[in-house]
């Protein structure tokens, strides 16, 4: 099981620009809303992208998608551990939970 980490563990290590954020929901939802930096990666692309978009496989990566019931977050983390990445992280409670605490996004 892919380890979690806390909105404010998140937003410590984007402000910090330790952390590579994966958006797991893609397409328009990426387009319209998605953490400051982060990088588009479904579930279905994983194994094709996951090289080219994540080349560093032990760097500080943490999934996200829209909120806890959203499955594409744990389906993105379990797969790059399975390809060999060292440091993945989930951040469970999503992009909904990130914009209602009043925190920044970025749209494309």
């Amino acid at each position: 099981m892919t380890a979690l980490i806390t909105r404010d563990e998140l937003k410590a290590a984007i402000d910090a620009g330790t952390v590579t954020v994966v958006d797991t929901l893609g397409g328009e939802y990426y387009a319209k809303q998605h953490l400051p930096g982060a990088l588009p990666l479904t579930p279905a692309e994983t194994n094709t992208r996951a090289s080219a978009v994540l080349p560093d496989r032990d760097a500080a990566i943490v999934t996200y998608c829209s909120n806890p019931a959203c499955a594409n977050s744990g389906q993105v983390a379990d797969r790059l551990t399975a390809l060999g990445y060292t440091n993945v992280r989930k951040y469970r409670e999503g992009i909904e939970d990130w914009a209602a605490a009043g925190l920044p996004t970025e749209s494309v």
